[in-house]
């Protein structure tokens, strides 16, 4: 391939997403400290963008313990999305983690505000649409691979292939 085949399309961004569980609640950081964050006011799990050289694992571990103080272990693999065009017609490629191993106690996150939420009531949250469907996966013995196509974010369509 050369130069000019690779610059085709839209920039990717690959990012984890991270679900820390503890006694039926998990840990869900509140969006409302950032000013232009694209996800103002949604509750979202931990998670972010890849750093050069990074695996998926490397990259969860980091992220929680950037935005909570927490150190986890064994995160486990759960799914992986693709969101088209999701912000500045970037596409996003995220890895789905669930986790229940950890040390630490939580820091005030510049991200936003982390609660422990009790599990029965995550989707009373203002949640993205799309977290409402692929959240109810994490608990199911199956990977998942999916694609959430949100325009002006609004969620379109998904797809989805269990494995």
């Amino acid at each position: 391939m050369n130069g000019s085949e690779s610059d085709k399309g839209n920039p990717m961004q690959l990012a984890t997403l991270c679900y820390v569980r503890k006694n039926k609640q998990t840990l869900m950081l509140h969006r409302i400290k950032k000013a232009g964050d694209m996800h103002q006011g949604k509750w979202n799990g931990l998670g972010g963008k890849f750093h050069k050289g990074e695996s998926p694992e490397e990259c969860v571990i980091r992220e929680v313990k950037e935005e909570s103080g927490l150190t986890i272990t064994n995160p486990k693999l759960k799914g992986f999305i693709s969101f088209p065009e999701f912000s500045k017609n970037t596409d996003w490629h995220v890895f789905i983690f669930l986790v229940e191993d950890f040390t630490g106690q939580l820091i005030d996150s510049g991200e936003g505000v982390l609660e422990w939420i009790d599990n029965d009531c995550l989707f009373d949250l203002e949640l993205w649409d799309g977290d409402k469907i692929f959240m109810k996966w994490l608990d199911q013995e199956r990977f998942f691979s999916a694609k959430f196509i949100y325009r002006e974010k609004r969620l379109l369509d998904y797809q989805v292939i269990f494995y």
